[in-house]
């Protein structure tokens, strides 16, 4: 009965993911919903891109583990992150009126930057969706009682998602992720109530748990222990910022407004309800000690799914995977846009630069179709647990993109020479700790490709240009001027000058 009432609630998704897709009529439709979105859907697909897969299976696995010191990447970074988006990114790169973040890259810098950051970008995506395939597969398989097997489960929701982001774009991401934030918030209480009235109510639960020292937030006091969790905390919290899935919804709402507060008010209902599946998997503790302690070590992601199938009435079994199916698709089917509008934009329009619109439409479509086979086949073959997935997807990210974008914006003297030197060096750095530091270095990877990246703008930027650079367009951009692209930055980069 579960399973049946799962594939109607799927079926009724995936058409009205359709149906908004009669709405796209050119790429500004498909990649931005046609910067039309109201304020609560902006803030419903912020809230519901992120709240995924992790926030449901892999966060309250980890937290279970390693308390709330373990959760610091997410959801304490990401949320953080989707606030400081609202309060510091959104107004201007909206004014910016741009397809793809890519597009930011190639106006401030120029043409080597945007590729670079572009395959940086579409790269960071393959843990991120990943996660989320790989979460549909064990829904699949643990509605079903086994029937379908996590394998065919990865494939048919890969599928079904494909099909209405495939038509649909971002007009069928907003929409379904509007419908879905609803389900998630209902589903989420409605199972908080069945299980806090098991466990003894909500105050048993907390009482336990801080005895237990799972509140435990900060770190040793030793330098290792307090930079590696630094660095976890900024991994997602300043890695996830120059993504393509942030943008779009930041250019998607129909005014600068709604841009900022969309994305502070999404950000902020992000981090409140994911302690609620956090609550819900620790009151596993005191309902069922047995299962845990089965699965803590072994498969601690099917801890929450086995609390609810064995402990909870079938109106709350569908209310948890019905959430917990809108949490995993909501993700997923922005997560596979993103990176595909952004590769198709930023790659391949410019090596074929006669495309008309709905030409470039076309191939933004089969790029979506080609991405969804080949973030399957990773998440098939991967060994990493959703949170590990999630966790790691932004270091690329972080090393080779954040710095560029906060100094294209907030500081003048940025230039191409600057930006290029900056990539290399936080790329660089970031390979040979993790191709040389051991198991556990001192300085993690991402950490010390930050800091290098950091240095590299400032050295890249003080210096003598060697490399056409235009000191104006910095100005252009933040003003939103649609010239700003007529500059050196843009036409003239690669050039050497002064040699």
């Amino acid at each position: 009965m579960l399973f049946w009432f799962v594939i109607a609630y799927w079926l009724i998704s995936v058409a009205i993911g359709l149906l908004a897709a009669t709405r796209v009529h050119n790429t500004k439709d498909f990649a931005v919903a046609g910067r039309h979105l109201p304020f609560s859907m902006v803030t419903a697909t912020v809230f519901a891109t992120w709240f995924g897969a992790e926030a449901v299976l892999g966060i309250p696995a980890t937290f279970l583990k390693e308390g709330l010191h373990g959760v610091v990447a997410d959801p304490f970074g990401s949320s953080l992150c989707l606030i400081l988006v609202g309060l510091f990114f959104a107004a201007p790169l909206y004014r910016m009126n741009l397809l793809t973040i890519g597009d930011f890259y190639r106006q401030r810098y120029g043409r080597w930057v945007e590729t670079i950051t572009t395959l940086a970008i579409v790269i960071s995506y393959l843990g991120w969706v990943g996660a989320q395939i790989s979460a549909l597969g064990l829904v699949f398989n643990v509605v079903s009682g086994g029937e379908v097997s996590k394998l065919a489960g990865m494939w048919i929701g890969s599928g079904t998602i494909l099909i209405y982001t495939l038509f649909g774009g971002m007009w069928a991401v907003a929409v379904t992720d509007f419908l879905q934030m609803i389900i998630i918030v209902i589903g989420m209480l409605w199972i908080g109530g069945e299980v806090s009235s098991q466990a003894g109510g909500i105050a048993p639960v907390v009482q336990h748990a801080w005895e237990a020292g799972s509140f435990s937030f900060w770190p040793e006091s030793d330098p290792k222990s307090l930079i590696g969790f630094f660095a976890a905390w900024i991994t997602m919290m300043l890695g996830s910022i120059p993504q393509q899935d942030v943008f779009q919804r930041v250019q998607s709402a129909k005014t600068e407004k709604i841009a900022v507060w969309g994305s502070v008010l999404g950000g902020s209902l992000y981090f409140v309800f994911a302690f609620v599946p956090m609550f819900l998997a620790y009151s596993a503790t005191l309902i069922d000690p047995a299962m845990v302690a089965r699965l803590i070590d072994s498969d601690s992601q099917m801890i929450l799914p086995e609390l609810v199938l064995t402990k909870a009435p079938l109106v709350a079994q569908v209310m948890f995977f019905g959430a917990l199916l809108s949490a995993i698709k909501s993700c997923a089917s922005a997560t596979l846009l993103a990176p595909s509008v952004t590769f198709t934009e930023n790659i391949l329009k410019p090596a074929m630069p006669r495309l008309t619109d709905k030409q470039l439409l076309f191939w933004m479509r089969a790029v979506t179709l080609i991405f969804t086979v080949l973030v399957t086949l990773y998440a098939v073959y991967s060994k990493a647990s959703i949170f590990k997935m999630v966790e790691n997807a932004y270091q690329v990210t972080l090393v080779g993109a954040f710095v560029p974008l906060v100094c294209g914006l907030y500081w003048r003297r940025a230039s191409y020479q600057g930006a290029m030197v900056s990539m290399f060096c936080g790329i660089a750095v970031w390979v040979g700790v993790l191709a040389g530091g051991g198991e556990d270095p001192l300085i993690p990877a991402q950490m010390a490709g930050l800091a290098a990246s950091f240095v590299g703008m400032l050295v890249g930027s003080l210096l003598p240009q060697k490399l056409a650079h235009d000191p104006d367009v910095h100005d252009r951009l933040r003003r939103g001027h649609a010239a700003a692209h007529q500059g050196v930055a843009h036409e003239g980069i690669g050039r050497i000058h002064h040699h």
